[in-house]
């Protein structure tokens, strides 16, 4: 799903399909959190399981709805379809997923990594216009159906909170949410991505979206 400008490409993942969807991103450390004050819900110390992103292995279509100006009030959006697929490894301890936007002559990949002393996800992604692994994971993991993953990290120089959500909506339906927060106290969202389960022999070939 992307993190920070998929048309620019430096997002963000089911980014699992992962997702997804970013824009231009320069580190500061995760979990560098404000001693005062956060935006609301935000924490670096949600955890989750193994088997997490189990869900969102195979092919996906999806409608992906972005905030053509982020940081300004603006309510302008710009909205796209993709494709993606995902696959498991080391027994779903990692997972790899391409996000191939064909009307954008874009691509994505989305790589997460399971820590199992901290029960917790990794999630990085790489944009096909720079090569570039994004250095400032967000991380988190799944209660139930919900899935929450935080950092801290700059938007075009800005310094922002970042939040990913998921939710399992059915066995073939999914949406995924990036928001920012500017001012550690409100979020707002600039990307959206709602996925509904392919035919991956239709979608897929070698792990990747056909082209």
């Amino acid at each position: 799903m992307s993190r920070l400008d998929q048309a620019e490409f430096k997002v963000t993942s089911f980014c699992a399909l992962g997702a997804i969807c970013a824009m231009v991103v320069s580190g500061s450390a995760v979990g560098d959190e404000s001693p005062t004050t956060v935006p609301p819900g935000y924490s670096t110390s949600h955890t989750g399981s193994l088997h997490d992103f189990d869900y969102f292995a195979g092919g996906w279509t999806t409608h992906q709805r972005r905030l053509k100006a982020r940081g300004t009030g603006s309510n302008e959006w710009e909205e796209f379809p993709a494709t993606l697929c995902m696959t498991l490894y080391l027994d779903g301890m990692a997972t790899v997923d391409e996000l191939y936007m064909p009307t954008k002559g874009l691509a994505g990949l989305t790589l997460r990594t399971f820590d199992p002393a901290k029960h917790q996800w990794s999630i990085y992604w790489v944009s096909s216009a720079t090569g570039r692994l994004d250095p400032v994971p967000v991380v988190g993991g799944f209660q139930g159906n919900r899935g929450e993953f935080y950092a801290a990290d700059h938007d075009n120089g800005r310094p922002v909170k970042v939040r990913y959500t998921w939710e399992i909506r059915d066995r073939d339906h999914a949406r995924w949410e990036q928001a920012f927060s500017y001012d550690e106290r409100s979020w707002e969202t600039n990307w959206t991505a709602d996925f509904e389960r392919a035919d991956p022999l239709k979608t897929c070939t070698g792990g990747r979206p056909k082209r």
